[in-house]
């Protein structure tokens, strides 16, 4: 039976038991016969203890530090064991195996204790980590003391003070991930694949995802690989945290193509697809982000994101997620022809626009048929208008400004088109949308017009409103950050044949813009100022 060490033995008692208890040990273990190959690894081993030992010993907390007085216990009681080990051999009381197994052991906690000396020197921990008093029934540690005991001892100490630290970090996260360095992440990281304590590491590590200041770390440390496989074996809480920390990491472009690398794609999509509300946002988000890398879309449509997302859209249990889901098909359809068929064949544009029927339809999703306008036939364009008016009533600010862009896309493909598209009572909206605060807004609006009122019953309509040519003037402001004067010139041509038209914009200044514009060679600006003093000047005979 193994020897056990006193626990309230000061530092300097056990550093002096220990040093006096190395050449002991050594002068046994060198007398031993049989499976001398593994007693000479473990002699090259003790024989390195003495230098550690004196190395830790040097260090000026080293007789106020508790790490050093469990480090010299865990020393010493390897000592022993290796004493005892030999005379273990020497009467043969174990089998072979049961011999070998033990001298692998011994090999291993002799190989531990040396490297935890040397983290406790390099990491600078003896300096930073403070005694802790004790209380009655219960330890309790500094933040910097649980740091540096998940890098040293066996995994069962490190286990609780993992746990330990979970439970700080309900109080003081801030604290301790201010207190984190480089050594302490890598830690983490490599408690990730250890089944007794990755559910706690993954729940810090989300932590230190969330916080946004430890994200290079992460990725450098090779954290991705072991997220990845929490996806697929993990319990649900370790799925939620690892999806959780995928989220934030896959904001950067490089982390997003590494998680396709690293086999991350499906295990996203079975969580889309099997995943509570939580995990299904958080994992219809990442792939959202990895869709944004041009490169892996086709590696995404490969693995059935398309259909998902389509899911999503119209069954996603959060409208959180059914936000990603339409952010991801914009993504997917930005530049690919043959993505955009793909969504188009599996109903993507009617799920899309009940999307945007919706009471807050967003501009993710807007985006996304203005990308497969192209790619539909012209007879689906009365449902998409449709909804674009929803959207141009209802949307936001950016919703709305990617309906008029829609719009503009849609126009350039005939007359008919942008009858239909007057029809349905886009023209008010988009005049409406030359008094937004946003410049592109305010643009895109114009360039819609500009656009449509080339078919005669748009510009009768443009006409009748009565805010339409004082707000089309102001656009003219010839400042180089308009960039919506050349649509509002082209628009305002559109609506100069009308003499009560004109009368507008001479009474709104439309002159004295339209002069600065000549000289900035504005396309068209110099016609429409002849045409406009035209007027005056026959409007001036008349009355004579």
């Amino acid at each position: 039976m193994i020897m056990v060490v006193e626990e309230n033995q000061i530092v300097e008692d056990l550093l002096s038991q220990a040093l006096e208890l190395v050449p002991t040990a050594l002068s046994k273990a060198r007398t031993v016969k049989g499976f001398t190959t593994r007693w000479r690894v473990i002699i090259s081993r003790l024989e390195k203890i003495p230098t550690c030992l004196s190395d830790l010993s040097s260090h000026p907390c080293f007789s106020k530090n508790t790490l050093c007085r469990e480090q010299l216990q865990t020393v010493l009681q390897t000592l022993k064991e290796t004493i005892e080990l030999v005379c273990v051999q020497e009467k043969q009381e174990e089998g072979k195996l049961k011999m070998q197994s033990n001298l692998d052991s011994l090999s291993s906690k002799i190989d531990l204790s040396l490297r935890d000396c040397g983290l406790l020197m390099k990491t600078g921990v003896l300096s930073e980590v403070t005694p802790q008093p004790q209380q009655e029934d219960s330890e309790t540690f500094s933040v910097r003391e649980l740091l540096a005991r998940l890098q040293i001892g066996h995994l069962e100490s490190k286990r609780k003070a993992l746990e330990i630290l979970v439970e700080v970090m309900k109080d003081d996260e801030k604290g301790v991930i201010t207190s984190l360095g480089r050594t302490n992440v890598a830690s983490l990281v490599q408690l990730l694949t250890a089944a007794s304590v990755r559910e706690n590491a993954v729940t810090v590590i989300c932590s230190l995802a969330e916080s946004g200041g430890c994200e290079n770390w992460l990725v450098s440390e090779n954290a991705l690989p072991p997220l990845i496989r929490l996806l697929e074996s993990g319990s649900s809480l370790a799925k939620e945290k690892a999806v959780i920390s995928l989220q934030r990491l896959s904001f950067s472009s490089e982390t997003s193509r590494a998680i396709v690398g690293h086999g991350g794609v499906s295990p996203l999509i079975e969580i889309c697809k099997t995943g509570d509300s939580v995990s299904q946002a958080a994992s219809t988000c990442t792939l959202k982000n990895i869709s944004s890398v041009p490169e892996v879309r086709l590696n995404l449509a490969e693995e059935g994101i398309v259909k998902v997302m389509i899911n999503i859209l119209s069954c996603g249990i959060l409208l959180g997620s059914k936000e990603y889901a339409a952010e991801c098909l914009q993504n997917l359809t930005a530049s690919n022809e043959a993505l955009r068929r793909l969504v188009v064949s599996e109903n993507g544009v009617q799920t899309l626009l009940a999307y945007l029927d919706g009471p807050l339809p967003q501009e993710s999703g807007v985006a996304a048929i203005r990308n497969l306008v192209g790619s539909v036939s012209t007879e689906s364009y009365e449902k998409i208008v449709s909804s674009l008016v929803h959207v141009l009533k209802a949307g936001s600010v950016g919703a709305q400004q990617a309906a008029a862009s829609t719009i503009c896309r849609m126009a350039t493909t005939s007359n008919e088109t942008k009858r239909m598209i007057g029809e349905a009572g886009c023209i008010s909206l988009l005049v409406r949308m030359l008094e937004a605060k946003g410049g592109g807004a305010r643009e895109v609006a114009a360039q819609a017009l500009a656009s449509l009122v080339t078919v005669p019953r748009n510009c009768r309509e443009v006409k009748r409103d009565e805010k339409s040519v004082m707000s089309l003037v102001m656009l003219l402001e010839p400042s180089p950050s308009n960039s919506a004067k050349k649509y509002a010139v082209s628009c305002l041509a559109g609506l100069c044949s009308s003499r009560k038209c004109r009368k507008l914009m001479v009474a709104h200044g439309a002159v004295g813009y339209l002069k600065k514009l000549v000289e900035m060679e504005v396309p068209g600006s110099k016609k429409l100022l002849e045409r406009i003093e035209k007027g005056k000047l026959k409007s001036f005979f008349s009355r004579k």
